[in-house]
């Protein structure tokens, strides 16, 4: 990966952008609750996150992969709420992987790039949005990070084997923005190969492709467990973009 630029880009002048929205995990870190319809400052984790993703001018297409019991739910959101980029509310797959890729399979033609971005990051500014959107126009991916904090340990069992530089380490977010015909690409040889990828850049670095790091916020956090979705309530009393 090459390391994040530290200017911000401005505007969003570029090809058209199709987002495919990663929402079919399970929630079971949650305790019972669904992180994508957990209350967030009166609003729907989701629907924040949708919201963000409408008010970009970098993204033109909006397609939501989720479970199917959320099919009806999603959809209904997303017209009560004037959600007018969604184009589709599709059934995910076993996996996450498997559920971008019904995603990705099912963007506009015209889409040139595609962004992926999870469900539950409802927080994510339009300046993290341009920024991975502008570097996507420049390398063939591109996704936004943010520095590690905390010491890192390798291990094996509950043993310690080493201290990685912090330094070299970042922690990446999403939206994460590729060429259209690389991502595509890239996810349908994950799949066949039956690859753990634990991101969509993971799927085209394993095809040689550079991937830039734009800059991320720490406000970007992904709601996984009840202590998560605590913060993001903290951060949204704060200010900001909501």
């Amino acid at each position: 990966m090459l390391f994040f630029r530290k200017k911000r880009k401005g505007g969003c002048a570029g090809p058209y952008c199709a987002c495919v929205v990663a929402a079919a995990g399970s929630s079971r870190r949650m305790e019972g609750a669904d992180k994508l319809l957990a209350d967030l400052g009166g609003q729907p984790v989701l629907l924040r996150t949708l919201r963000a993703l409408q008010d970009s001018p970098c993204i033109q297409e909006i397609l939501v992969v989720t479970r199917s019991e959320l099919l009806v739910t999603i959809g209904d959101l997303c017209q009560q709420n004037g959600l007018t980029k969604v184009t589709q509310v599709l059934l995910g797959g076993e996996s996450r992987l498997e559920s971008v890729y019904k995603g990705v399979s099912q963007v506009s033609a015209k889409a040139k790039l595609i962004a992926v971005h999870d469900g539950a990051r409802p927080l994510v500014s339009q300046a993290v949005i341009a920024d991975a959107v502008a570097g996507a126009q420049r390398f063939p991916a591109a996704a936004p990070a943010v520095p590690v904090k905390d010491t890192v340990k390798s291990v094996e069992g509950d043993l310690v084997t080493g201290t990685p530089d912090r330094a070299a380490l970042r922690l990446i977010q999403t939206p994460q923005v590729f060429d259209a015909d690389l991502l595509k690409a890239a996810l349908q040889k994950a799949v066949e190969d039956g690859a753990e990828v634990t991101d969509d850049c993971a799927a085209v670095e394993r095809l040689g492709a550079a991937v830039l790091l734009t800059q991320g916020e720490e406000r970007n956090l992904k709601i996984t467990t009840p202590a998560d979705l605590a913060v993001a309530e903290a951060l949204l009393a704060q200010g900001g973009e909501a």
